[in-house]
């Protein structure tokens, strides 16, 4: 089991200490209050394992927290089967930014707690891998439950995953994305002028993955102003609506291309029924 989070050690601005996430009781479904119209997908069938997509619309970071938990617990019991495994698809609501217990992270949070709020933007600390992120309305977030060693997957080959997944999503709307060999996620662009559009983050216990991937489609991209994004200072941040204008994609499309992409790239990869389980491990 990945070890609980507890609050960061004092850091950023003011020496703030941040809060945790809370784990709610588990809701009677996965299905978001505020958002009753998700997408239906089929499941990803590689090698005899199922894999479900499951819309979640839109879903606090707690929640969406909990959830991933349960599912995570979930493969791991059923780890004989391959059973369990997801692919979560969401937006963030209330906005949030996400801190890791990585020695730096807390400096990166620029915005003091009281212009956070005014924002309306929630902070939390996460057991992901990576250093401060935002996640909120018009970002579509991709957490991935999946048991890797029965793909074949090591962290390393989990993350080139989730930015080839980014990549084949937006090039079905024209724009070229590209990885960074020194920094995790997607880009958009050349050299020191390069945006970021798709952040990385994962955690990996007893083999089983939890966290993922955030695309910006359409969100408000001032709120990375809050924040040292990645803590990659001087590096933008862009967006496909930024990117594309008019014929930029809805957050509904961008699901679809994502669940597309994944069960291509899942369908491709030689399936091993034994899986396996190494340690615990973070990383972006």
């Amino acid at each position: 089991m990945s070890r609980t989070p507890g609050d960061l050690p004092p850091g950023g601005r003011g020496g703030t200490t941040y809060a945790r996430p809370v784990s709610p009781a588990a809701p009677d479904s996965e299905r978001s209050s505020t958002d009753a119209d998700r997408l239906v997908f089929d499941p990803i069938r590689a090698g005899g394992t199922l894999v479900e997509i499951v819309d979640l619309g839109r879903i606090s970071y707690d929640d969406a927290l909990a959830v991933q938990r349960r599912r995570r617990d979930a493969v791991v019991e059923q780890r004989t089967s391959g059973g369990g495994m997801a692919i979560l698809l969401l937006e963030h609501d209330p906005a949030v930014v996400t801190v890791t217990r990585r020695p730096a992270a807390a400096s990166h949070v620029l915005a003091s707690p009281e212009m956070l709020a005014a924002r309306g933007v929630q902070l939390r600390e996460t057991d992901r891998g990576g250093d401060v992120t935002w996640h909120g309305p018009g970002q579509v977030v991709a957490y991935a439950i999946l048991d890797l060693p029965r793909f074949g997957l090591r962290v390393g080959s989990h993350m080139r995953l989730l930015e080839q997944v980014v990549i084949d999503a937006i090039d079905r709307h024209g724009l070229g994305g590209r990885r960074d060999p020194g920094a995790t996620g997607v880009w958009i662009g050349e050299g020191p002028t390069a945006a970021k559009i798709a952040a990385m983050g994962v955690r990996v216990g007893r083999g089983v993955s939890m966290h993922g991937l955030a695309l910006n489609v359409d969100c408000d991209l001032s709120h990375f102003g809050l924040i040292v994004p990645c803590g990659l200072a001087g590096r933008p941040v862009t967006s496909l609506a930024k990117e594309l204008g008019a014929a930029a994609p809805s957050v509904a499309e961008v699901k679809r291309g994502l669940a597309a992409a994944f069960a291509r790239r899942l369908g491709e990869l030689a399936v091993d029924p034994d899986g396996g389980a190494p340690g615990d491990v973070g990383r972006s």
